[in-house]
């Protein structure tokens, strides 16, 4: 397979404070990896790395084979779809307008382009298209964190970063979300990289888990082999009763 992002030696700090300690990591095209770990090990600095949030102080990440430091990191984030907790959408703009920011950014879109494109993208969260017209305000937190979904993936991107996205839903939106994106995953081949502390929700949508504490990878593999085979006491009280 090849690889659709490509950790080497990273290391990150903010200020004095050390973050992330010699990462290294590959990612394969149309993989879902999920990062399980502690407040403060390391996981949204490092989601942040692949699109050039956060910079290393060492080493060097890859993004289907361009160098990020030598690369133009706006371009390059417009190829990358981002979902966070609670969806951030512009509480200013429609619905269609959200979805339609990152493309408009590129490229001047007529009014039935993105009437088409806010269409298409609602119909791939399984959200009416009436939705469009409407503002933030207006939405359920599940349609608000669909939306949101479907503003990441308007821009066709080949991977999607998603930084605890379901955190802020009940426990039935949740689920219905997780079984959405997995669905939406087979049908695109999309490359994702989601960030979650909860190991059932880790263990339902990865095709590989990685479990990270104190700034390093601590263990990663498959659900099968972190549960026959945890590195350590810490593995299995993070897996608890699964």
């Amino acid at each position: 397979m090849n690889k659709a992002i490509e950790i080497r030696n990273v290391s990150a700090s903010y200020g004095d404070h050390e973050v992330l300690r010699q990462i290294t990591l590959a990612v394969e095209k149309g993989e879902f990896l999920v990062i399980i770990g502690p407040s403060g090990c390391g996981k949204t600095t490092l989601l942040k790395m692949i699109n050039g949030l956060v910079l290393p102080v060492e080493g060097e990440v890859l993004v289907e084979g361009e160098r990020l430091s030598a690369c133009d990191l706006t371009r390059l984030r417009r190829r990358i779809g981002y979902a966070v907790q609670g969806a951030k959408l512009f509480p200013h703009l429609t619905v269609e307008d959200n979805i339609c920011y990152v493309p408009g950014l590129d490229k001047k879109l007529s009014k039935e382009d993105r009437r088409k494109l806010s269409v298409k993208m609602l119909e791939l969260v399984e959200l009416p298209a009436e939705l469009a017209k409407r503002f933030p305000r207006q939405l359920s937190g599940g349609q608000k964190q669909r939306v949101g979904i479907a503003r990441a993936m308007a821009a066709s991107p080949d991977i999607l970063l998603m930084d605890e996205p379901f955190g802020a839903v009940d426990e039935i939106t949740r689920r219905a979300l997780q079984g959405e994106l997995l669905a939406l995953q087979k049908k695109t081949g999309i490359t994702i990289v989601f960030i979650t502390h909860d190991i059932e929700e880790a263990f339902k949508l990865g095709s590989r888990i990685l479990i990270m504490k104190d700034g390093v990878i601590w263990q990663e593999g498959k659900r099968e082999e972190l549960l026959h085979a945890p590195r350590d006491g810490f593995v299995k009280q993070l897996i608890g009763g699964m």
